[in-house]
């Protein structure tokens, strides 16, 4: 995890590091190899919770958690090309686009069925955390 990433992440309660072997598993499981910064993020922190920045609450699923929540959420179904990985605890959902080869960082209303509705907010995952925590309601 780099310098920037713990500075926006330093209200947050962590979690202990996830394995090689669970990132793997998940990422089978979903048919999609992570990015590389939320995969070192999830390598020091398996999921984390709290505030980020003034305005922002960000809950970062442990990685063993992202397919089978995914699966109950209908994900493929409603939002194919989505891959949730957390939320702001208020009806935001965050995932990854797998419909870019990038995969960008999009954020979706959880009651919303069309993907169209997915805004892109971030290319990585630490213009993810930065985008949060400079976030102004």
């Amino acid at each position: 995890m780099n310098a920037q990433m713990r500075k926006l992440i330093e209200l947050m309660e962590t979690n202990p590091p996830a394995t090689d072997e669970a990132i793997k598993e998940a990422e089978d499981e979903l048919g999609m190899a992570f990015p590389r910064e939320y995969r070192e993020f999830m390598l020091e922190s398996n999921g984390a919770e709290g505030r980020i920045g003034q305005n922002s609450y960000l809950a970062i699923w442990p990685v063993e958690e992202v397919a089978p929540l995914n699966k109950v959420a209908k994900v493929e179904e409603f939002t194919p090309g989505l891959v949730y990985f957390g939320s702001d605890g208020g009806g935001i959902a965050y995932a990854f686009d797998k419909r870019v080869v990038s995969l960008p960082i999009v954020k979706f209303h959880d009651e919303l069925i069309h993907i169209e509705e997915a805004v892109k907010i971030a290319d990585t995952f630490t213009g993810f955390l930065q985008y949060l925590y400079d976030y102004e309601d």
